[in-house]
């Protein structure tokens, strides 16, 4: 009988053991699932906190996406800024054609204003000579004729004077070509009346400071 109580014995402590060991590796694996259970929400939290790392790279894609639709169309904007420009010229054409029409009126009116007064400067010397007409057809006295003729010459260079008209001076004046016009050539002249102005074949006159009539000369040579 002692081998079989030994042998149970030992079978006994054999079942122990595998209980144990079972026992053992049930709060093995228990642990393993509490420990599984308690990663899952730190996983969770990481994903989480990834996620809100990267929520901000995606918002400027939101916003791109959402820049082209508060642009404007660029054929909207080059048809606005043709119009302005378009509207700019015609302003422009406008006020240039008022500016030249106002300028031709003023041409005009400085032009009938000029010519009215010179017909009114001359009108007294048109009448001094209708009177001396008269005159003389009722005297022969050639003398008393030419001093009235003298009298309305004189009379007409003070009204042309007053106009800004000047004869040009010939008297022994050196030859120039911006006052007179060389019509002959006097030659065998003394060395003093060379390039000097000899004779006066017309006269010349002057409207302020402008030449309007060459005087004609001969030229000492």
């Amino acid at each position: 009988m002692a081998p079989l109580n030994k042998f149970g014995k030992v079978f006994a402590d054999f079942q122990l053991k595998r209980k144990k060991k079972n026992m053992e590796e049930k709060e093995k694996e228990t642990k393993e699932e509490t420990l599984n259970e308690q990663a899952q929400p730190d996983t969770a939290e990481k994903q989480q906190a990834e996620q809100a790392t990267e929520a901000p790279e995606s918002e400027p894609e939101a916003i791109d996406s959402q820049e082209p639709q508060s642009e404007t169309n660029p054929v909207e904007e080059i048809k606005k800024e043709v119009e302005a420009l378009k509207d700019k010229y015609l302003r422009s054409v406008a006020e240039f054609d008022n500016y030249r029409k106002r300028t031709v009126k003023e041409k005009a009116e400085l032009i009938l204003g000029g010519s009215e007064k010179a017909v009114k400067t001359i009108l007294p010397v048109i009448d001094d000579m209708e009177r001396a007409m008269q005159n003389g057809q009722q005297t022969d006295d050639a003398k008393t004729l030419r001093e009235g003729m003298e009298l309305i010459y004189h009379k007409l260079m003070k009204a042309l004077e007053s106009l800004g008209v000047s004869k040009i001076e010939t008297d022994n004046a050196d030859f120039d070509t911006d006052f007179h016009e060389a019509i002959a050539m006097v030659p065998g002249v003394d060395d003093e009346k060379k390039g000097k102005v000899i004779d006066c074949v017309q006269a010349g006159y002057k409207l302020n400071d402008k030449v309007i009539r060459h005087a004609k000369v001969a030229v000492g040579q």
